[in-house]
C-alpha cells in the first residue's frame, strides 16, 4: 500500500484528473481537519479552474473509497482527514472550533477493558471530546 492519498486512489482504480490530484495533494498536507469550503480554498489557489461542486464530488468520491474518514464535530461541517492517519482521539474547544488530537494510553486501555467485560473485543473506536478551555485565576 502506498503512503499517499493520490497512490492509494490509483492503487483503488479511481481515475485522477488533474483537478483531483490537487484536492489529493491539499488533503495531504492538511495538518488539520478542513471542511470542503476550507479544502475548495486551498485547491482553488493552486488550481483557479477548480470548482467547489469538483471538491464535493472528488471528497465524496475519496470517502467512499475509504480513503478519507468523515468527521462531524457538532457544528454542521463535514470535516475530512486522511483514513490512513496513525490511530488518534479528538478534543473540540467548543468556544473556538479547534480539534485537538490526542493519543492517550490510559483511555486506549480502558476502552479495551469495557469491551471486555460486555464480553467484546474492539475493532475500532472513534472517541470526541467537548469541552471548554478552563479559567485559571
Amino acid at each position: 500500500m502506498t503512503d499517499t492519498i493520490e497512490g492509494r486512489c490509483e492503487a483503488k482504480g479511481l481515475r485522477m484528473t488533474d483537478q483531483r490530484r490537487v484536492i489529493a495533494q491539499v488533503l495531504e498536507e492538511a495538518v488539520d481537519h478542513p471542511d470542503v469550503e476550507e479544502l475548495y480554498a486551498r485547491a482553488s489557489a493552486r488550481d483557479p479552474r477548480i470548482s467547489i461542486a469538483t471538491v464535493y464530488r472528488t471528497v465524496k468520491l475519496f470517502e467512499e473509497a475509504g480513503i478519507l474518514d468523515r468527521l462531524e464535530f457538532g457544528d454542521g461541517r463535514a470535516r475530512y482527514e486522511d483514513a490512513e492517519r496513525d490511530h488518534h482521539d479528538h478534543l473540540i474547544d467548543m468556544t473556538t472550533g479547534e480539534v485537538i488530537e490526542f493519543v492517550d494510553p490510559e483511555i486506549e486501555a480502558l476502552q479495551d477493558r469495557i469491551a471486555e467485560k460486555l464480553g467484546y473485543r474492539l475493532k475500532g473506536h472513534r472517541l470526541e471530546l467537548y469541552g471548554v478551555p478552563i479559567r485559571k485565576s
